[in-house]
């Protein structure tokens, strides 16, 4: 059962309170569609309170149309009923992330979260031993699956005790990022340490354009080579309002929508990239689904 692909609402997610209406943006591309909701609901006489990652970094473009802001608890579960966060933050600060930014490089736990199959916290591995038993106590004592641990596991801190631990409630995919070469030592360790693991289970994000071409081909290569299943994720900065990569390096934008699709429609499994042709680049376009669709909800599902 693939429950990110069935349940994640795309867009702007938006409901009404009385007499407020509540928009939650999780990504910069939709702050348009999210101004004229907003003012929509104007017109119908609601106030408006606008929230999530999306804002963030674009506080003022939602100014004159809402209340722009604040924090409402679970508000994941009106992106997806099926999510939940047990801990908010991040202690590893990643340049390109969101979180660290919004959320802290503290983590902020939530003891009483609702056990639902889809866990989005941001980094697991790093949680404080003691927690990470709690979450699994709390899925185990509630009988519910966890099908997806959305956000992952870190590979820096994804040791022998983790594995062992998380493995007796994860039901789902092991999730591992792949940002720079830095990590390389590190998801190797993990690929091995999950080597019985079937390859579909091993699903590892690479993130492409942030490090010249070669180097990140060279990173996609050596996940397929140790087992895993690679995903890219171009690079995108955290205010675009458009979903485009940023071309950087020796990049080109249509090189970063290439790979992208080599890698996360499995041609890799066909061709080697160098022989990825013009006539494989038509079938890609004409397949647009990805296995994922980028994965919604990566750690920018984040509440109002």
């Amino acid at each position: 059962m693939n429950v990110a692909r069935s349940s994640w609402t795309k867009g702007v997610v938006e409901w009404t309170e009385g007499d407020t209406a509540f928009l939650s943006i999780v990504f910069t591309w939709h702050l348009d569609a999210a101004y004229q909701r907003a003012i929509w609901w104007h017109a119908q006489g609601y106030k408006v309170r606008a929230g999530g990652p999306g804002v963030f970094t674009r506080k003022t473009y939602l100014a004159d149309v809402a209340e722009v802001g604040g924090d409402l608890p679970d508000t994941v579960r009106r992106h997806n009923p099926m999510a939940t966060f047990a801990s908010r933050g991040c202690p590893v600060g990643c340049w390109f992330c969101i979180v660290p930014k919004m959320e802290g490089k503290d983590f902020t736990v939530l003891p009483d979260f609702p056990v639902r199959p889809i866990l989005c916290d941001n980094n697991l591995s790093a949680l404080p031993a003691e927690y990470q038993d709690h979450i699994v106590e709390r899925y185990l004592a509630e009988n519910v699956p966890l099908l997806d641990a959305n956000s992952g596991f870190e590979p820096r801190t994804f040791t022998p005790e983790v594995w062992h631990r998380w493995r007796v409630i994860n039901k789902g995919p092991w999730r591992f990022a792949y940002d720079d070469e830095g990590d390389g030592p590190h998801v190797e360790r993990c690929l091995r340490m999950l080597a019985d693991v079937p390859r579909k289970w091993k699903r590892v994000y690479v993130l492409i354009g942030n490090e010249p071409k070669a180097m990140c081909l060279e990173r996609i290569q050596k996940v397929i080579d140790l087992g895993g299943d690679p995903h890219a994720q171009p690079f995108i900065k955290l205010n675009a309002l458009h979903k485009k990569p940023a071309v950087r390096h020796d990049w080109t934008l249509s090189q970063l929508r290439e790979v992208a699709r080599w890698t996360n429609r499995w041609i890799w499994k066909a061709a080697a990239f160098a022989d990825y042709n013009q006539a494989m680049i038509k079938r890609a376009k004409r397949n647009p689904k990805s296995s994922e669709q980028y994965e919604i909800a990566l750690a920018d599902q984040m509440p109002l």
